[in-house]
């Protein structure tokens, strides 16, 4: 991992597991309440995950971006076509992946999910990548306020039929209302009448990765990795602070990604990335990254992986039970309390998953999508 910044590899991984963990519960009834997300306002530890994923993509692009070119992107004359049609390729791949997820194993196009994790990673990485390539960093740190903005006009002024305008409820915001509008029949099949990855969520969710890319800039300075720490852990402060604020008048909420919501987690990202980037390239204590460095050299694929794992462990059937209960019944529930069970359970897939991200690593089989 020469060159790399392996602070970054090992907060990937993290974040990789902890979704993994988090996705994967033995029983929902007998979930530890951090491992679930916030009902609606609010959030736990399960909130963090999904932004701090958006929020490395970010900072991840921009050493993506510089490598592939020679010469700085603000050079007069510089060609971005070629990375754009990257950007492009890559994004339709993560999207198609998350769609194959959703389908999977049956693929009746007639209730296909169509939003979820993946394809807002994918529409988060190509409208940020071609923000970046076109107008810069300066034009990364405008499109925030300006996606904010946009986002405070739509969920507070344009009335819902039914409900009127500024309504913040499951069904009665207006990103449920487009999503019903667009979307009916293609949702998540567990709300039924709008979706936690829907259209309107995914404009300050866009917000959410320009933040790491932002980062990323910051990172790839001259300044020395004490200054740069203080810096991630002072921007930390001050957006966690700014989160709190406009939870005043618009609440923290992960289901349709709030400004507030989007700020909070982008302070969190930044405070607890600081603290890794600190510990690890910047003091070389770097042994204990290992293994969350090794779960996020194949990211994408390994939670595709679990995915699947997942999904057929609740399908297989052996005498009228699936897999997931068989196991989880007969080898979990005897031998700890239900909540100690299910956990148990979660991380034994996180186990699982891990041992096919080490022999990946261990043969050098590196998936980009």
């Amino acid at each position: 991992m020469k060159g790399r910044l392996l602070s970054l590899d090992a907060f990937r991984g993290l974040t990789i597991a902890s979704m993994i963990l988090v996705n994967n519960p033995g029983a929902g009834a007998t979930t530890y309440a951090p491992l679930l997300h916030a009902s609606w306002n609010g959030w736990t530890f399960t909130d963090t995950v999904f932004p701090f994923f958006l929020w490395i993509a970010g900072v991840a692009m921009t050493y993506s971006f510089a490598k592939r070119f020679e010469t700085p992107l603000e050079t007069p004359g510089v060609s971005r076509g070629p990375l754009m049609l990257h950007s492009l390729k890559r994004a339709a791949s993560i999207f198609a992946v998350g769609l194959l997820l959703n389908g999977f194993p049956y693929f009746n196009l007639s209730t296909l999910r169509i939003p979820g994790v993946l394809q807002r990673i994918a529409v988060c990485y190509l409208i940020a990548a071609a923000i970046l390539l076109y107008l810069g960093i300066r034009g990364c740190a405008l499109s925030i306020p300006v996606l904010f903005a946009v986002y405070w006009v739509l969920m507070t002024l344009v009335p819902v039929p039914g409900y009127g305008p500024g309504v913040f409820t499951n069904d009665g915001n207006f990103s449920a209302y487009v999503d019903r509008m667009f979307l009916t029949g293609h949702m998540y099949s567990q709300t039924k009448t709008w979706d936690p990855e829907g259209i309107v969520s995914t404009l300050p969710a866009i917000a959410s990765t320009l933040f790491g890319i932002l980062t990323g800039a910051w990172l790839r300075t001259r300044r020395g990795g004490n200054e740069k720490t203080l810096g991630m852990l002072a921007s930390g402060g001050v957006l966690i602070l700014a989160g709190y604020v406009m939870n005043i008048w618009m609440p923290i909420n992960k289901n349709l990604w709030t400004p507030s919501y989007t700020s909070l987690m982008a302070g969190l990202a930044l405070a607890v990335f600081g603290v890794c980037y600190w510990t690890v390239d910047v003091k070389g204590w770097a042994r204990w990254s290992r293994p969350f460095a090794i779960y996020g050299s194949n990211a994408i694929v390994l939670y595709a992986l679990s995915g699947l794992l997942a999904r057929m462990l609740g399908i297989v059937k052996l005498d009228g039970s699936t897999m997931k209960t068989l196991v989880y019944q007969n080898v979990f529930v005897p031998i700890a309390n239900p909540y100690n069970a299910s956990l148990l359970f979660a991380l034994s897939n996180v186990a699982v998953v891990y041992l096919a991200a080490w022999a990946m690593y261990r043969k050098r089989w590196f998936v980009r999508l």
